[in-house]
């Protein structure tokens, strides 16, 4: 089903590899559609808890392989726009997730997969991880979602001197920014141990939390939303395992049927 991606699932995790490594796992369109494809397959699959995206053989994602692209300038404007909405339509999607999603980045993770990185949950870099919003330099906007995902993320000031200069975003940069999480020697190990303690936890109470925040909605809404949320988690049989756990003083066993 996949040539450009790989797609494989571990007990409740649902693990998304961009595998074209000779171009430091930068994207065609075929790698696009594979992508959205390997995203929606993990939102939809009931044994999935939790999503980690990364990178083949020590890079994130180099942003588009401009080797195999069209001309864009001597295309109709209706078929960039196509293309582009699909490049987007993987940032949607991940910011869409009610299910948590983890960035392993390893290498460089540059233009739209910077923003691939910037559209999940959480981060976790590596020793030679770096993010890179680069679309000025070659005479171009973050058509991806960068400049939008980035000021929230780290706040404006910051935001702008990286998306305006094309600047690097170094490790420890990333780490002292609050943009990743935590720098390891092996980023995916990392990204599939916080996957695994989110596992240990009620799923329903994870994933409306995820839907919780939610930088554009006001007060009031959140709290219009928390009723609701709140209404389906009382309900929910992990959070009877749960109390049951603490007040028993054991740990917690979701009956759980992982894909």
């Amino acid at each position: 089903m996949y040539e450009d991606v790989r797609y494989e699932t571990d007990e409740g995790t649902a693990t998304i590899t961009i595998d074209r490594p000779d171009v430091l796992n930068a994207f065609r369109e075929q790698t696009i559609l594979e992508l959205n494809a390997a995203i929606r397959d993990a939102r939809e699959d009931d044994g999935v808890y939790a999503i980690v995206l990364t990178g083949a053989e020590g890079s994130f994602c180099a942003g588009a392989d401009t080797t195999d692209m069209p001309a864009w300038d001597e295309q109709a404007k209706e078929d960039y726009a196509g293309y582009l909405w699909g490049v987007q339509n993987v940032v949607r999607q991940l910011r869409a997730s009610s299910k948590p999603s983890i960035a392993a980045v390893d290498g460089p993770a540059v233009g739209a997969g910077c923003d691939f990185g910037l559209a999940c949950d959480m981060r976790v870099v590596g020793p030679d991880a770096f993010f890179r919003e680069g679309f000025v330099r070659v005479g171009l906007i973050p058509g991806d979602g960068g400049a939008w995902l980035l000021p929230r993320l780290i706040g404006e000031s910051a935001a702008k001197q990286y998306l305006l200069t094309g600047r690097d975003i170094e490790p420890e940069d990333a780490v002292d920014l609050g943009l990743a999480v935590e720098e390891a020697e092996d980023p995916l190990e990392a990204a599939h141990d916080l996957a695994d303690e989110l596992l240990g936890l009620p799923a329903t109470a994870v994933q409306r939390t995820n839907d919780l925040v939610d930088s554009e909605q006001g007060f009031e809404d959140y709290c219009e939303r928390a009723i609701e949320y709140q209404w389906d988690c009382v309900n929910d049989p992990e959070h009877h395992e749960a109390v049951a756990a603490f007040n028993e003083k054991r740990e917690p066993s979701y009956d759980r049927d992982y894909s």
